[in-house]
């Protein structure tokens, strides 16, 4: 199989050939892995029982599809990937506001699965070889799935989509036999000693909520183009696309995550997930352990890293999409390494779905608004002027840079970083809150307020064939 040649330029149409079927394919396949598990753990460590966790977790999911899924729309119409289509918001130059946030969701989601899936991999073999649970023996773990992750990464989406279809059926498999090996220990009841984390119910479920179900379908807000712009929208309908999005993102998040509500439960996780995961495993799940750990994380952290490729290949046009893979891999395996003997998982976790959650909405609200506004009719030649090193068409505005559209996501992530409360900060707007983390809500509501504004006595956007003239950068 050709490694991949295309970045974040335009997909040419003889070359998109997918369709609704391989975007659920991929959405379930990637998902189906440990760094998706974990996240179903959050809610016991936050100290709530079954039936809390699931109605939190579900919860979430629902409000974040429905917020998330139509994003899937802008690359279907733009044919490339969803930080570059920004710029018909943001401006040409300040879709680099689009690409920041994908990378930064991207590397922290890619650092915790590899970091999830090595220490259940290194707790595993420890159990079958009597390899010795250490510090080199994680590194070592860690440098392994990177490297395997990287190869899945370079060569692109087309191996990635290939690996996407065989793990959701084997995924699947693996975890209904995990279903029964830990069905003897399973309890309703929340796991020793985990009080509840915010001091009393509600504030502790409305954490979880977003924490644990309303982060999952945030993580895709930059990802969904990096596949939708495969699918031609001469072939299949904006209606099938995002049924297709909205199922995916359903079954590829809530089957993983109550399987790791599931077995939180059962093993008695509280304050961690990997080691009480491996020692309450009977000695038969061991190797489908092991397995779902290699390939699943392999899976999903290849396709984080496919997205990381490509949005720093957004930011640095001069870089190819491998070399920029590649940079990436490393820094987020330095952020593996750093996590894994400086912090506590729950706190990593809980702390950085918050943040990237109040930072990532407010650019996602005003992409939607940008959206319904110019009715899906984009300049896809206008949003590749930066790519170009060129300067113009209908998307430059201010020097490349939509002033309207960056100050108002400016706001709304400061709003939302004000009202945020992690394990290592709480926000000032917490006192008007009640305690209760309103970050997701605010930032959105603030940043899309402020956009409509804004721009409330403008037009409607131009149409593709108003175009300015292009001029080289140098120019």
């Amino acid at each position: 199989m050709p490694i991949e040649q295309r970045g974040v330029d335009t997909i040419p149409e003889e070359e998109r050939t997918s369709g609704p079927r391989d975007l659920m394919s991929i959405l379930l396949g990637s998902n189906l892995c440990l760094g998706v598990i974990v996240f179903g753990w959050l809610p016991p460590s936050f100290g709530l029982g079954l039936w809390p966790s699931v109605t939190a977790i579900v919860t979430g999911t629902l409000v974040g599809i429905a917020f998330t899924a139509p994003l899937a729309l802008v690359s279907l119409r733009t044919a490339t990937n969803l930080s570059t289509s920004s710029g018909a918001q943001f401006g040409v130059r300040g879709r680099l506001v689009g690409s920041v946030v994908g990378l930064l969701l991207s590397l922290g989601y890619t650092a915790l699965t590899l970091w999830i899936g090595g220490d259940v991999m290194v707790g595993t073999l420890a159990r079958l070889t009597g390899l010795p649970d250490s510090g080199l023996s994680r590194a070592v773990m860690y440098g392994l799935l990177a490297a395997c992750t990287v190869v899945a990464a370079v060569f692109g989406y087309r191996l990635l989509l290939r690996m996407s279809k065989v793990l959701s059926i084997g995924m699947v498999v693996l975890l209904a036999a995990g279903f029964v090996a830990y069905a003897p220990d399973f309890t309703t009841a929340a796991p020793p000693e985990t009080p509840y984390l915010l001091g009393s119910f509600w504030p502790t479920w409305l954490l979880a909520t977003v924490a644990a179900g309303l982060s999952g379908p945030v993580a895709f807000i930059t990802l969904l183009g990096d596949y939708t712009r495969y699918i031609s929208p001469r072939r299949h309908g904006a209606r099938k696309v995002l049924w297709a999005t909205a199922f995916g993102l359903l079954i590829g998040l809530l089957i993983p995550q109550l399987f790791g509500t599931y077995t939180a439960l059962a093993a008695r996780a509280g304050l961690d997930y990997a080691g009480p995961l491996v020692e309450a495993a009977p000695l038969w799940y061991l190797l489908p352990l092991l397995a779902a750990a290699a390939a699943g994380s392999v899976g999903n952290a290849g396709l984080m890293l496919y997205s990381m490729g490509l949005d720093l290949d957004a930011i640095v046009p001069r870089a190819t999409r491998t070399t920029a893979t590649v940079i990436a891999a490393v820094v987020a395996t330095a952020f593996v390494f750093f996590g894994s003997f400086e912090w506590d998982v729950q706190s990593a976790m809980t702390s950085f779905a918050l943040v990237l959650t109040a930072i990532g909405t407010p650019w996602a609200v005003i992409t939607l608004i940008g959206h319904v506004r110019c009715r899906g009719s984009y300049d896809a030649d206008a949003l590749q002027v930066f790519n170009r090193r060129s300067v113009g068409g209908i998307y430059w505005y201010r020097s490349g840079w939509n002033v309207a559209a960056t100050a108002s996501w400016a706001v709304g992530a400061a709003v939302g970083l004000l009202a945020v409360t992690t394990p290592f900060y709480e926000g000032p707007l917490l006192a008007l809150t009640g305690g209760v983390d309103c970050s997701f809500v605010l930032s959105g509501l603030t940043g899309g307020l402020v956009y409509a504004a804004l721009t409330a006595r403008r037009g409607p956007a131009p149409a593709p064939a108003a175009a300015a003239a292009e001029e080289p950068a140098n120019a």
